[in-house]
């Protein structure tokens, strides 16, 4: 028995020295990853308090000599950034709730619904993955011109719900698929139709996965570029990305510190929407219904 014990213990033991290198490894690695990820918002924060002549003059990573608030103002102010944020919510909101609705109601057709050729829609909506976007600027700038929708909130907020769509529909698709049957069968017993079992059953089962379709959009939706430059002229349209454009002066000179305070403000809301709705996203992106 001593002697089988011994090398059991040593066993165990080398087990043991293992888990703990791996936890200190672990431990270091999330570390770097930490400072890495949170070091430039920290930078970008500092460099917004900064005056703009200590900026421009001095070592642009030391910490700020002095602390002001003007670059706020300037941003506000010059910049126009509250019109740009304004805009930049209309065009969020709108486009997400359309998003979802769409989304839910296509993924429930295919999904619990079922019709002929159900699969091969799906499989349309998932080629739109790999369609990319600049290959619809042309078309959609000479249909909007047609049909006099430059330089107005639809312009932009259609082809994002357009291709932000196939993803969407994928996510609640792969979500419906792990709700029992069983549930429709007795909400059917219990005289629910298709439209009252959407409303009453699947929309309350799938408010993680409408949180997490909901704040991934919003990251591309609220950064979006692209569609808002190509189809938006009106200053009193453009959006956040559009907006930072103003902070670039004559010959290429731009307002850093500016820049930077509008960053924050812009990047605040998105920071604090994760941070209260984390849980819910974390949830999303891995649930069945079993987690509903």
């Amino acid at each position: 028995m001593t002697a089988h014990a011994a090398p059991l213990h040593r066993s165990s033991h080398r087990r043991s020295r293992r888990t703990a290198l791996t936890r200190r490894l672990s431990a270091v690695l999330v570390t770097l990853i930490l400072i890495v990820q949170v070091y430039p918002l920290l930078w970008i924060f500092l460099t917004s308090l900064r005056p703009a002549q200590e900026f421009a003059s001095g070592n642009p990573f030391a910490l700020p000599g002095a602390i002001t608030v003007d670059n706020y103002v300037r941003a506000f102010v010059q910049g126009d950034l509250g019109r740009n944020i304004v805009n930049s919510l209309v065009v969020t909101v709108s486009a997400n709730v359309l998003i979802v609705l769409l989304g839910m109601m296509a993924a429930y057709a295919i999904q619990v619904l079922g019709f002929r050729f159900s699969r091969l829609v799906l499989a349309s909506f998932l080629i739109g993955i790999i369609v990319p976007v600049q290959v619809a600027l042309v078309p959609l700038f000479i249909g909007y011109s047609t049909a006099g929708l430059l330089d107005t909130y639809p312009a932009i907020v259609l082809p994002l719900v357009g291709f932000a769509l196939p993803i969407s529909v994928y996510m609640f698709t792969s979500f419906f698929s792990y709700i029992p049957r069983e549930i429709y069968e007795a909400a059917g017993l219990d005289g629910c139709g298709p439209y009252r079992a959407f409303v009453r059953v699947t929309m309350p089962l799938s408010v993680n996965t409408i949180v997490t379709v909901f704040f991934i959009n919003s990251i591309f939706i609220w950064n979006d570029f692209i569609f808002a430059n190509t189809f938006v002229l009106d200053e009193n349209l453009k959006t956040i990305p559009l907006g930072l454009q103003n902070y670039i002066g004559a010959m290429g000179a731009t307002d850093w510190t500016a820049t930077f305070a509008a960053v924050c403000v812009t990047v605040t809301p998105l920071l604090l929407v994760f941070l209260a709705l984390n849980k819910a996203i974390i949830y999303g992106l891995e649930s069945g219904a079993t987690k509903g």
